[in-house]
């Protein structure tokens, strides 16, 4: 499935755009699943989301975030206390190096704030592209960029948006055949198909409401 070859980008535009009114009536919000109050907090809760849901991220961050309520807090932390506390989310080791590490540039380099810029935020210690376009669409509404995780990138393939695997490569995909008026909403939308049909294991394709445009219905 995905090494076929990419269809014309005439037909992935046309099929983007009849894609977005029908999910966007099956998802009509777009709200992040994430639960935080500053930009800060967002950052902190999409690192510790890789590779763990965002249920358990929400089970961890209030009394986390009580704890350390501003950069300079994350900053001063101690290691160990910081990884008992997010240790349910996985690679907790990785991510508390990782959150300190942004903190304490965060206070030395952006007078201890979440900087609104692309560039800046991939250059920070655990942040990469996703989790950048993750925070500047809803902490800042800046869409520079398309939020691709493991459900975009799989149900992009599944519906011949793209055929690549690297999430770079299917982020610039995407930004050819979407307007970027809808950077933000489609991939957010396409992340809760992939939640709730297009499994990874054993997609709905008999409920997916976008079956009569999927190449790969009934075929995964």
């Amino acid at each position: 499935m995905m090494a076929r070859r990419p269809q014309s980008l005439r037909i992935r535009r046309e099929r983007a755009q009849a894609l977005k009114p029908i999910l966007a009536g099956r998802y009509p919000g777009l709200t992040v699943s994430l639960d935080w109050s500053t930009p800060l907090e967002l950052l902190v809760a999409t690192i510790l989301s890789a590779q763990c849901t965002d249920e358990r991220v929400n089970r961890v961050t209030p009394a986390l975030f009580e704890r350390y309520p501003d950069a300079s807090a994350f900053a001063d932390a101690d290691r160990e206390e910081l990884e008992t506390l997010i240790r349910s989310t996985g690679f907790y080791r990785n991510k508390a190096k990782n959150i300190q590490g942004m903190a304490r540039m965060l206070v030395a380099d952006h007078e201890s704030r979440v900087p609104a810029d692309m560039d800046e935020l991939i250059a920070l210690p655990g942040v990469a592209r996703k989790t950048a376009n993750v925070v500047l669409s809803n902490a800042f509404g800046r869409h520079e960029g398309v939020v691709v995780d493991t459900h975009v990138k799989r149900v992009a393939n599944r519906l011949g948006l793209t055929a690549e695997t690297d999430p770079v490569k299917v982020e610039r995909d995407l930004m050819k055949v979407l307007d970027s008026a809808d950077w933000h909403a489609v991939p957010w939308r396409m992340i809760l198909h992939g939640r709730q049909r297009c499994h990874a294991r054993k997609p709905d394709c008999a409920g997916c409401e976008v079956r009569h445009l999927c190449p790969s219905a009934d075929r995964v």
